[in-house]
């Protein structure tokens, strides 16, 4: 008995002592991504994710609005995110929306819906603050000896491209970027596999294409403060850091995975002739061609050239030596921003106690949202 004891106080005090688990819900235009992890040091361990391609924008270009059956898939998605949440019994969430509920004339309607039947409460976050959490996502692959990067972020509303400037940087620690990000230009462009493949759509893919590079070419360099960095960054100590699905998936066509494998794909990188090679293949092949490529499918073949011209358009604005892939992106950024953001301090004790009172507040809508 007393022995049994032991090990049942044992057990218990090892489970108190374990880390917290935190969460980071990322709701796009096209996709709805969870991932559930621990903190480890300076980055974390990942306990469980989940992706789900929903559509939450198609039709939104031509509508204005979410349809009802986006909205049924989005919550569809958010549900099984919830029974993930109360599983491992998460203490710290945090749900983002993008480009998708910003242009949406019912975006905060949807919100305020998913959170009466899902019980996630989803903030609908501002460009600025979307390029800002993809940069600190993709902080492991900043190389040491590189001092300047272009974030390239394709979604499926939007494409949000950020510089970031590490030249004059000593602290190049995660804490440090995630308090103090060196971003010295950043832009949101409407411009998304989603919205420029239903843009596009009334043409064949041979004409279709050209025009999407073309398109996004022409958004890419109106933008003066970024087409100012378009010298500095042909430099060898500059490069691309791109984070998507066409970017992740036109890796694993790059290396003929027949399964994606996420430790070859991330932080692979590609040479501008290599990745040119892989469109090329991707435009020959056609829908069905690309549909039967393990690591694009059936879900993604029909995005994947709006994607690739964004990419071939930024590069060619922003003609960098190489390419970086990054399976990464906001969640990531999320995560680390929760982690290691730190807490805000009140000078007075009223401060204080009202700051108390509203995280009592708020630990109590999240114990609600993962019961």
């Amino acid at each position: 008995m007393d022995n049994a004891r032991s090990v049942n106080k044992s057990g218990s005090s090892r489970k108190k002592n374990r880390a917290p688990l935190y969460a980071a819900v990322d709701l796009g235009t096209n996709n709805c991504r969870l991932l559930i992890a621990r903190r480890r040091a300076s980055t974390f361990r990942v306990i469980d994710s989940y992706a789900q391609i929903v559509r939450l924008g198609e039709g939104l270009a031509a509508s204005g609005r979410l349809s009802e059956a986006a909205i049924l898939r989005a919550i569809d998605a958010l549900t099984a995110i919830r029974r993930k949440l109360k599983h491992h019994g998460v203490g710290h969430v945090r749900c983002i929306a993008t480009e998708a509920c910003r242009k949406a004339e019912n975006g905060a309607t949807f919100i305020r819906r998913v959170q009466d039947e899902t019980r996630l409460s989803f903030k609908i976050i501002n460009p600025k603050e979307e390029a800002h959490l993809a940069a600190i996502g993709c902080h492991d692959l900043l190389d040491a000896e590189t001092d300047l990067f272009m974030v390239l972020d394709i979604g499926g509303g939007s494409t949000e491209i950020s510089f970031v400037d590490l030249s004059k940087q000593q602290d190049r620690s995660v804490q440090h970027l995630v308090k103090s990000a060196p971003i010295r230009a950043w832009a949101s462009f409407p411009l998304g596999v989603v919205t420029l493949s239903e843009s596009f759509a009334h043409l064949g893919e041979a004409d279709a294409y050209p025009r999407m590079v073309a398109h996004a070419r022409d958004h890419f360099e109106k933008w003066s403060d970024g087409t100012c960095y378009r010298d500095t960054i042909q430099t060898t100590s500059s490069h691309i850091i791109g984070t998507s699905g066409t970017v992740t998936c036109l890796a694993g066509v790059h290396l003929g995975l027949e399964k994606y494998r996420r430790d070859r794909v991330d932080g692979l990188w590609l040479e501008r002739d290599e990745t040119d090679a892989v469109i090329n293949t991707l435009k020959v092949s056609g829908l069905a061609g690309r549909e039967a490529l393990p690591t694009i499918g059936k879900e993604r073949a029909g995005l994947m050239l709006s994607g690739c011209a964004i990419l071939e358009a930024a590069w060619d604005t922003w003609p960098a030596p190489q390419l970086r892939v990054a399976d990464r992106g906001l969640r990531e950024g999320l995560l680390l921003s929760m982690m290691h953001g730190g807490k805000r301090r009140s000078g007075s004790r009223r401060g204080r106690r009202r700051r108390s009172r509203v995280q009592a507040m708020k630990s109590a809508v999240q114990a609600e949202a993962v019961e």
